[in-house]
């Protein structure tokens, strides 16, 4: 996935109603500054390999929690949470299990949704102190 691609992929989500209302609380923002990104990022991969990949994950559609890890949060943003929202918003078919290059696809839209979630937002009023 080139970068354009993967911008105007995350512009087309967050048009969506649904894949708009998540982003990162302050426990996940907290967990991602202390781990790093490269830690979250290998929890990524793991999750990806063994609860997304599979042509017929088990429990699919119930198998991502809607908190508790970054990656938990940004998965339901990117509509990589299960195979159904995989096939609608990235074609991946269901049934198919995803190869390296399918799963490299997930991770970099996931690590670019967690990148842009984790830049801090500037306050409106300027720190007083």
């Amino acid at each position: 996935m080139t970068p354009g691609e993967g911008a105007a992929l995350l512009a087309r989500l967050r048009q969506s109603r649904f894949r708009a209302r998540f982003h990162l609380g302050e426990a996940e923002r907290r967990y991602l500054a202390l781990r790093g990104m490269a830690d979250v990022m290998d929890h990524a991969a793991h999750f990806v390999a063994v609860r997304l990949s599979p042509a017929e994950p088990p429990q699919d559609g119930r198998q991502t929690p809607m908190r508790g890890h970054p990656v938990f949060i940004a998965q339901h943003a990117t509509a990589t949470c299960c195979r159904s929202c995989l096939a609608k918003w990235h074609g991946y078919r269901k049934g198919v299990a995803l190869d390296a290059a399918a799963q490299a696809h997930v991770l970099a839209i996931l690590r670019a949704w967690l990148e842009a979630e984790s830049v801090e937002d500037e306050p409106v009023q300027g720190r007083l102190f």
